[in-house]
Order: C-alpha cells, then structure tokens, then sequence
C-alpha cells in the first residue's frame, strides 16, 4: 500500500472515529465526515452542529485532539456551535 494512500485511510478512521465519540459524548444536531475529494478544505473533513451550546464544549476539543484533528475556523449560527476540523 503507497504511503498516500495508507494517509487517506487513517485520515479517514481519525476523522470518523472523532464523529463517533461526539455522538456519544455531547448533544448534537448533525454530525458529518467529507471525504477529501467534497471537501472545501481538501482533506477528510468531520462537520458538527452542537445542541444550544455558547463556545466549543472542553470535551470536544478534547476528543479532536485525541483523534489528532485541527480545528478550523466556523461562523456562529444562531442557537447552535458548529465544529470542523480536519485530519
């Protein structure tokens, strides 16, 4: 397997793993992983919309963090915190 393509696949398992665990961990309205190719970001892409939360919740930041994630910057919506980070 090329280098390249063994990135894309743990890329791709982080990035899904970290949906996962926010699932489980936090109230959220929608949460979704974007390959790279539907990405604006270019890379496997995880998009979260939190529940009525002002900020992003330490127990999200953490979960990004351990999967290895990097946060990017979102506008605030009205009511809800949405998350993207990418591997």
């Amino acid at each position: 397997m090329s280098k390249t393509v063994r990135c894309t696949v743990e890329n791709r398992q982080r990035v899904r793993r970290a949906a996962r665990a926010l699932r489980e961990t936090v109230p959220t309205v929608l949460v979704e992983t974007t390959p790279p190719v539907r990405s604006e970001h270019d890379a496997w892409t995880l998009d979260a919309v939190l529940r009525e939360t002002e900020g992003i919740p330490p127990e999200v930041l953490r979960e990004l963090a351990l999967a290895g994630l990097t946060l990017q910057p979102t506008p605030t919506q009205a009511k809800h915190q949405h998350v993207v980070a990418t591997a």
